[in-house]
């Protein structure tokens, strides 16, 4: 449980944050979340080779998303509620094929999300 007085960030995940094993991994915890979604980007799959997210996620392939061209494009998932320390984690987590950004969800929130880098 995190501290209610320690600032919270907001982190938009559409891809292997939102499963419990990873989350217990990355951040001692399991998150809570709420369904949102990321407009005017498109997703893809990306080839993971780091031992330690490879042994994390248990999946060679990750979701990764990029700007689109069709701003219809948009890709769902969940926005989390995160400490500072969480995001540092998180940051640690994503392997260099990934950048972390600020974005405008389809809700209005701004959250922090990983794309393409």
């Amino acid at each position: 449980m995190t501290d209610s007085s320690e600032k919270t960030v907001l982190l938009f995940s559409y891809g292997t944050l939102q499963d419990r094993a990873v989350q217990l991994s990355n951040f001692g915890r399991e998150l809570q979340g709420q369904t949102d979604s990321l407009p005017g980007y498109k997703q893809q799959m990306v080839e993971i080779t780091d031992p330690a997210v490879l042994a994390t996620s248990g999946k060679t392939h990750h979701p990764i998303v990029q700007v689109s061209d069709n701003p219809a494009d948009e890709v769902g998932g969940t926005v989390f509620h995160i400490t500072a320390q969480e995001l540092a984690a998180a940051d640690e987590y994503e392997v260099a094929d990934y950048k972390r950004v600020s974005v405008v969800l389809t809700s209005g929130v701004n959250a922090w999300v990983y794309v393409q880098a």
